[in-house]
C-alpha cells in the first residue's frame, strides 16, 4: 500500500496506528500529520521478481521509524500479569465442564433427585454454546474490556449461586449463569489476546491458553472427588470465588484495550437482537432435542422430533435474518464466503467433536471395563492430559518462531486420527503399556489444534470481523463438542443394547436390564460388583460398545484431516494494530466498503496444502 491509497475500511483515519517490528525491517510506511493515521506495515511474504506486490504486502525501498507498537508499550509484568488473569479466569471456565463429574452421584443423592443427575453438567454446557455468538459482538459495541469483566462476573455470581444451593432446581439454574458468563470468558480471552499481540506472537498465547484448558480438564475430575471426599461438593463452586475474583480486579487495572465509552441506550439499540434470540433458540432446541433422545424420551417421540425440527427451522431463521435484516450481525456471512475459512471452522468443528471424546469416555472405559473409582479414573487419563497440554504450548512456540500454521494443522489432525484409532486396540484388561502410549500419541495430536485453525480464520478476515470470527469460532466448538457427548452416548447405548440376548443369557434379566440400553452410562458400579466369569463378560460388553464408539470417533478426525487440506496458508506478519470498538467505529466501517488487502496482516495466501 502506497501514500496514495485511500484508507481501508478497517482504519479509523482519526486514531493512530501501531505496530511492531520484531526483525528490524520495515517494508513500507505512510506518515500522515496530525489528525491523520501514521501506518507502518512489515510483511514477510515478498512477492516475485516483476510481480507487483498485492495488497496484503509491500515493496522493502523507504526505510522508516516505527511509531511504538502496543506491545512495546507494557512491561514484561504487564503481559506477564494480563496473561495470568486471563488465563486463571479460562481455566475456571474449563474446570467447571469436569469437576462436576465425580461430585455429581453426591449432590443427586444429597438432593434426593435422580431426574437432575444429567443436568447438573448439561445445564453449563447448553448454556456455554447457546450464549457463545453473542460475545463477541456486543464487546465491539461496548469494548473488549468491559465486557469481559462482565462475563467474569456472571460466572462469578452463578458460582456462588451454585455453592449455596438448597435444591436440585436452583443448582440448575444457577449452572445455567455459570454456563452464560464461562462461555463469555472462553470466547473474549480469545478475542483480547488477538486484540493485545500480533498474529505471529498471538500463537504462542493462545498456546498457553490451549494449555491451560487441557489442565483444568485434566484435574477438575480429580479436585471434584477430593472436595467431594473430604470437604463437601459445595467446594467445587466456592473456589471459584476468591480465584475469579481476584482475576476480575487485576484485569481491571492492569488490561489496557480501547474503550469507547458507549452510551447504553445507543448500545442496546445496536444489538442484534432477532439474531441473538434465533441463535439462541434454536441452539437451544436442537441440544435439548439430542439431550432427551433415548434418554428422557424416545428418539421418535413427538417432544424429540419437534425439539430438533424446529430447532433447525429457528436456525435457518437465524441465516436470513443475518443475511438480509441485521445491521451489525452476530455472525456476518461473509466469513463463510472463502475455502479457506469454512475449512478452519471445519477443522474446530471435527477437532471438538473427537477431543471431547478421550476426555469424557476414557474416564467411562477406566471405571467399566477396569474397575477404577473415579478419582483414580481423574488420575489415569492424566498422560492424555499433560501430553495434550504440552504440545499445545509448544505449537504457539513454533508458530511464532516460524509464522506458520498449516503445518500444525496437518499434523495435529493426522497424529489425532492415529491416536484415536490406537484406542481401537485397547482390551478389556489393564494393559498399561498400551493405555499410557495411546493416550499420548492422541494428546499430541489434539494440542495443535485448539489455536491453529483459530489463527488460519483470523488472517483471512477484516479487521472488523475478528471479534464475530473468534465468537463463532468458539461457539462452533462448544456446538460439535456438545453434540458429540450425545452421539457418543448414543452409539454406546446401541451398542449396548445389541449385546442385551447375550447378557440376559448370562447374567439373567435383571442385571442384562441394567447394564443395556440407556442404563448402561449409569451401572458403572454393578459391573464392579458382579463376580468371576459374570464380571469379565459384562466387561468385555462394555469393551466392545466403547470400541465400536472410538471406531466412529476416528471416522470424524479422519474427516478433519481431509478438511484440513482446504485451510489457506499465510506467513504471519510481526507487526500489529490495535482494533478500535464502539458503535461510531462499526458504522463507519459498515459504510465503507472493504477492501480485499483489508485483513488481518499475513502475507498472501500461498494455496492449500
Amino acid at each position: 500500500m502506497t501514500g496514495s491509497e485511500p484508507e481501508t475500511s478497517g482504519v479509523d483515519p482519526s486514531t493512530p496506528r501501531m505496530h511492531n517490528n520484531e526483525s528490524g525491517s520495515i517494508s513500507s510506511n505512510t506518515l500522515r500529520n496530525e489528525g491523520q493515521t501514521e501506518h507502518v506495515r512489515e510483511e514477510e511474504a515478498t512477492p516475485a521478481k516483476g510481480v507487483a506486490p498485492s495488497p496484503g504486502q509491500a515493496s522493502n525501498d523507504t526505510p522508516v521509524q516505527a511509531s511504538q507498537a502496543p506491545e512495546e508499550g507494557r512491561t514484561k509484568l504487564q503481559t506477564s500479569l494480563i496473561i495470568a488473569a486471563l488465563a486463571s479466569a479460562l481455566f475456571l471456565a474449563a474446570l467447571d465442564v469436569t469437576i462436576v463429574t465425580t461430585a455429581i452421584p453426591t449432590i443427586a443423592e444429597q438432593f434426593n433427585s435422580t431426574a437432575g443427575y444429567t443436568w447438573i453438567g448439561s445445564a453449563y454446557l447448553l448454556a456455554n454454546a447457546a450464549a457463545a455468538p453473542m460475545w463477541g459482538k456486543i464487546s465491539d459495541i461496548w469494548g473488549r474490556k468491559p465486557i469481559l469483566l462482565l462475563a467474569v462476573a456472571v460466572f462469578w455470581v452463578g458460582s456462588l449461586l451454585s455453592a449455596v444451593s438448597v435444591n436440585m432446581a436452583m443448582l440448575i439454574a444457577s449452572r445455567a449463569i455459570q454456563g452464560i458468563g464461562g462461555g463469555g470468558i472462553v470466547i473474549l480471552v480469545n478475542i483480547c489476546i488477538s486484540d493485545l499481540f500480533s498474529m505471529r506472537r498471538r500463537g504462542s498465547y493462545l498456546g498457553i491458553m490451549g494449555m491451560v484448558w487441557a489442565v483444568a480438564g485434566g484435574v477438575g475430575p480429580i479436585l471434584g472427588g477430593v472436595f467431594t471426599s473430604k470437604v463437601t461438593w459445595r467446594w467445587c463452586f466456592y473456589v471459584n470465588l476468591p480465584i475469579s475474583g481476584v482475576g476480575f480486579f487485576v484485569l481491571a487495572f492492569v488490561l489496557k484495550l480501547h474503550n469507547p465509552r458507549t452510551p447504553m441506550r445507543q448500545g442496546l439499540a445496536a444489538v442484534d437482537w432477532l439474531g441473538s434470540l434465533t441463535i439462541v433458540g434454536g441452539t437451544l432446541m436442537v441440544l435439548l432435542g439430542l439431550e432427551f433422545g433415548g434418554v428422557t424420551y424416545p428418539w421418535n417421540s413427538p417432544t424429540v422430533i419437534c425439539l430438533i425440527v424446529f430447532g433447525l427451522l429457528t436456525t435457518g431463521i437465524f441465516v436470513v435474518i443475518e443475511w438480509k435484516i441485521a445491521r451489525f450481525p452476530i455472525i456476518p456471512l461473509r466469513l463463510f464466503k472463502t475455502k479457506s475459512n469454512v475449512a478452519a471452522m471445519g477443522v474446530c468443528a471435527c477437532h471438538g467433536f473427537v477431543f471431547i471424546s478421550g476426555s469424557y469416555y476414557l474416564p467411562l472405559y477406566f471405571q467399566a471395563v477396569l474397575g477404577a473409582s473415579p478419582l483414580l479414573s481423574g488420575v489415569y487419563i492424566l498422560p492424555f492430559t499433560l501430553s495434550l497440554a504440552l504440545v499445545s504450548a509448544a505449537t504457539g512456540i513454533f508458530i511464532k518462531k516460524t509464522g506458520k500454521y498449516l503445518p500444525c494443522i496437518i499434523f495435529g489432525m493426522t497424529v489425532m486420527t492415529l491416536g484415536y484409532g490406537l484406542f481401537i486396540d485397547l482390551e478389556a484388561r489393564a494393559n498399561w503399556a498400551k493405555i499410557i502410549l495411546f493416550q499420548i500419541v492422541a494428546g499430541i495430536g489434539v494440542g495443535p489444534n485448539f489455536q491453529s485453525p483459530l489463527i488460519a480464520l483470523q488472517t483471512t478476515v477484516e479487521p472488523r470481523d475478528i471479534a464475530s470470527a473468534t465468537g463463532t469460532f468458539g461457539f462452533v466448538r462448544q456446538l460439535f463438542t456438545s453434540i458429540s457427548v450425545v452421539i457418543g452416548g448414543v452409539v454406546f447405548q446401541n451398542q449396548m443394547q445389541k449385546q442385551y440376548p447375550q447378557l440376559l443369557a448370562e447374567l439373567g434379566p435383571q442385571t442384562a436390564g441394567l447394564l443395556t440400553g440407556a442404563n448402561a452410562g449409569a451401572s458403572v458400579g454393578v459391573v464392579g460388583q458382579l463376580p468371576g466369569r459374570e464380571g469379565d463378560i459384562a466387561r468385555q460388553a462394555y469393551w466392545d460398545s466403547l470400541r465400536t464408539m472410538y471406531i466412529m470417533y476416528v471416522a470424524f478426525a479422519g474427516l478433519g484431516l481431509v478438511i484440513a487440506m482446504f485451510v489457506g496458508s499465510r506467513k504471519l506478519s510481526k507487526d500489529h494494530t490495535e482494533h478500535k470498538t464502539g458503535l461510531q467505529d462499526m458504522r463507519r466501517r459498515k459504510e465503507t466498503p472493504a477492501t480485499k488487502g483489508d485483513v488481518e496482516k499475513g502475507g498472501d495466501t500461498s494455496g492449500s496444502a
